[in-house]
């Protein structure tokens, strides 16, 4: 039986998920989870057919999970789900490697038919007619080139860390850091870490206010 994890901290939202799911998949098997680790969990209990993610959560806000559930389990489908429906958030998330993007705003139907075009193997996005940013999608695809441990390394310089401090956090040597770093600035295109924290901050997505479907 297909297994399928709704990952998303308000129940009323998992539930009209599940049922676009069940419209889908009528014999799937349906995971819910609360926040990253429970969906990570979740994960490591069993294969998965696809995993809704909402970019908001208790321990985690942003791009980043969506980089790294890509980055681990390159095979299996990634849907976000957000009340964040700019379409700079939808493209990132596209760039990111992302299946779908369901708007919480959006009907059952709609979810339903985004969920089909999954199922189908193919993708599910919505944009108004603005035009995109072609150097922000570039960034967007640079940063999901990084390992995860590079990511790890550029979310801690974004945090200020120093190459002594992210050594001890990460528990290797301040020769590996640095190794990292200049991989990092590479895949980037930068040259200093001011210009990397500015890239990083694009995977920042501040939480709207939401309405219950």
């Amino acid at each position: 039986m297909s297994r399928f994890i709704i990952t998303d901290d308000h129940p009323l939202f998992r539930s009209a998920l599940a049922q676009a799911v069940g419209k889908v998949w009528p014999d799937g098997e349906i995971v819910e989870a609360e926040t990253i680790a429970g969906a990570q969990e979740a994960l490591e209990s069993g294969p998965c057919e696809l995993l809704l993610l909402d970019l908001h959560l208790p321990d985690s806000e942003g791009l980043a999970p969506l980089m790294d559930f890509r980055h681990e389990y390159p095979a299996m489908p990634v849907a976000v789900v957000s009340a964040s429906e700019e379409d700079r958030v939808i493209r990132a998330a596209q760039a990111l490697g992302a299946s779908a993007f369901i708007p919480k705003s959006s009907t059952l139907d709609e979810m339903r038919q985004a969920l089909s075009a999954v199922r189908n193997g193919d993708v599910w996005f919505k944009f108004s007619c603005a035009p995109g940013d072609e150097d922000e999608s570039d960034d967007f695809s640079r940063l999901a080139s990084l390992t995860p441990a590079q990511r790890r390394i550029l979310m801690l310089i974004n945090e200020g860390l120093l190459n002594k401090q992210i050594a001890y956090r990460m528990d290797i040597s301040e020769a590996t850091v640095k190794a990292h770093i200049t991989a990092i600035f590479r895949k980037l295109g930068v040259i200093n870490r001011t210009q990397a924290v500015l890239i990083a901050q694009k995977l920042d997505i501040a939480e709207p206010a939401t309405q219950m479907p």
